[in-house]
């Protein structure tokens, strides 16, 4: 009698996935691989760049961050995923980038901004090896963290629409292009909206990009400083987006492909890098969520066991991808703030709708929610701290009045 085969997801007792009936190969995985990389970093990296010279860093410094976080993408989606045998691909924070758009410049410059990278990172550890940490993260509710999310991206997604109008001639090309493959090919609309904005700024402005030797990507160490707005205001959010936004959903996607994630593993490991990669502009590293899919999904392969490949090769992929990281801040910075700021709002549209969508999914949270949603967006500081710290405290104040209504409303037995 021949025995019956289980499902990937049947198997989480032990964490292992059964092999496939399907003869292994190895093209599937290491096109998925490098797709995984490709698409990640075209589509965000521009995102990175504009947050990281939010807060004040120089070219050089904003070259440095884009290689510290390829640098270390590539080598811990290496050893997680050849450690456990998983599709453990990892990301920079697209929607902590954005964070760091909305947040601007501190007093203190760019150093107070590295020093707050890296008390990211220590709490991300820290929640790794301490699980009430964690706790308390996911016991803020969840339309509160998804309409924090939302006012952080807002600003970033108008910007298209400001810059068809400043700049129709570089801008609209690139819009066009977005809109026409967003509804075939969804995962290459950013990349190729990117590839047009760059290709019109080419031909009409001409840019210098200098030298080759110009161009070669250098680590550069700012020796971080610390402060009370920038730790609240830019340390604290980026925390809590980096959890909400992507560990979380980072782990529900390999759980809804039958894997059991080494979550402890994941957070202590990024949380480390990123501590150690913040004086070189590495301000948050996590488990990847909208690009886990591809790495880790039967794209992959047939065969769920032998998808670690991808993953692997992925991170082979960003250490690649990294050494371009010269010549793609260069590209940034000759184009229009503007230019860059548009190809963003782009890459993040998709990522404000299901915030959004999340952050009025429940009725009895809705306006708390809105509240949080308008006062992160309104882009205040006070006190030198951001306004994402103010728009969830505001969120929260307004939760916890509601909550003592309805208590008081329940009649007593």
């Amino acid at each position: 009698m021949e025995q019956q085969r289980l499902h990937p997801a049947d198997d989480r007792q032990t964490g292992r996935i059964p092999e496939s009936t399907s003869p292994p190969g190895l093209a599937q995985p290491l096109i998925a691989g490098v797709v995984t990389a490709v698409v990640g970093f075209s589509g965000a990296f521009a995102v990175v760049v504009s947050g990281l010279r939010a807060v004040g860093a120089d070219q050089r410094q904003a070259v440095s961050g884009l290689l510290a976080l390829c640098t270390a993408m590539g080598l811990l989606a290496i050893g997680l995923s050849t450690r456990h045998r998983q599709p453990i691909s990892i990301a920079w924070s697209t929607p902590g980038a954005a964070l760091l758009v909305a947040t601007g410049r501190q007093p203190g410059g760019y150093a107070q901004a590295v020093g707050a990278f890296a008390v990211t990172g220590i709490l991300l550890a820290v929640t790794g090896m301490w699980g009430r940490l964690g706790r308390w993260v996911t016991a803020i509710p969840a339309p509160l963290a998804s309409a924090m999310l939302a006012g952080v991206l807002l600003p970033v997604c108008l910007t298209p629409v400001r810059a068809a109008v400043a700049l129709p001639s570089l801008s609209l090309p690139a819009i066009v292009t977005w809109a026409v493959l967003t509804p075939f090919a969804r995962r290459w609309a950013t990349p190729a909206a990117l590839v047009v904005a760059i290709g019109s700024l080419v031909v009409l402005r001409h840019p210098d990009l200098g030298s080759l030797a110009q161009l070669l990507p250098t680590a550069t160490a700012t020796r971080p400083a610390l402060s009370t707005g920038a730790v609240i205001g830019i340390a604290l959010p980026l925390y809590v987006v980096t959890m909400a936004a992507q560990n979380v959903p980072g782990i529900a996607v390999l759980n809804q492909f039958g894997y059991r994630p080494p979550t402890r593993s994941i957070l202590v490991s990024t949380g480390a890098a990123t501590a150690l990669c913040a004086p070189f502009g590495g301000y948050a590293l996590n488990l990847a969520a909208i690009s886990a899919a591809l790495a880790a999904g039967p794209d992959a392969g047939p065969d769920p066991k032998r998808r670690w490949i991808a993953a692997t090769t992925a991170g082979a992929t960003y250490l690649g991808l990294g050494l371009t990281a010269g010549l793609s801040a260069a590209l940034l910075t000759a184009a229009p703030p503007l230019l860059i700021e548009a190809v963003a709002g782009l890459a993040l549209l998709g990522t404000l709708g299901s915030a959004l969508t999340a952050s009025v999914a429940d009725a009895e949270a809705r306006e708390a929610a809105m509240i949080a949603f308008a006062v992160t967006a309104s882009g205040i500081s006070v006190l030198g701290i951001g306004s994402a710290f103010w728009g969830l405290v505001a969120g929260l104040g307004l939760h916890s009045l509601h909550g003592v209504r309805r208590t008081a409303a329940r009649p007593r037995p």
